[in-house]
């Protein structure tokens, strides 16, 4: 495992699980369904190549076998401005190849930032990785979660509380690839 990938693994076992800010992750990592897979892209068009391989990949393979892809990308879109826009054509290339309704891309960023908050607010640590992420969902196993998950709709105000609650020390920890001020 690269030191690539083993940062994005103790961010999933610390922050995703260790958090518990996506409550559905604890089993497909424990089963090891998770996919890791660095992006060695520099350019757009080499990142939207490596993206489709990952979704083939995922459409040709059992949700028993990969249940989810992170496609970690280190060497572009640090600036979370870039990346945000990637995240146009990397939906459009859902369409493109119909698989819109199939599955879905969640994004984590090291400098993830809402819309409409502040660059230090609690709620954008629910998403900050240490690597520009492009988490590819299966949509079936959303549904499939949720239908048992009450309240659901209450998972990001729980996220954005629990972050809250963290000492100082804590964020560091769960975070050491930020400068935690406060």
């Amino acid at each position: 495992m690269s030191t690539i990938e083993q940062a994005v693994q103790r961010w999933l076992d610390q922050v995703v699980i260790g958090l518990n800010l996506c409550p559905f992750a604890v089993k497909p990592q424990r089963r090891q369904q998770v996919r890791m897979r660095v992006s060695m892209a520099r350019t757009e068009r080499q990142l939207l190549a490596d993206l489709q391989a990952e979704l083939r990949l995922l459409d040709a393979t059992v949700a028993d076998k990969i249940e989810t892809t992170l496609l970690i990308i280190p060497h572009m879109l640090a600036d979370f401005e870039e990346y945000n826009q990637f995240i146009d054509p990397a939906d459009a290339l859902l369409q493109q190849f119909g698989w819109q309704g199939y599955y879905q891309i969640a994004s984590f960023h090291p400098h993830y930032r809402f819309a409409g908050t502040r660059a230090d607010a609690a709620e954008n640590l629910t998403n900050c990785s240490p690597y520009p992420i492009l988490h590819i969902l299966r949509e079936a196993s959303i549904e499939k979660v949720l239908q048992n998950y009450p309240a659901p709709e209450k998972i990001p105000e729980r996220n954005i509380n629990r972050i809250r609650r963290l000492t100082l020390s804590e964020k560091r920890k769960c975070f050491p690839y930020l400068l935690v001020a406060k």
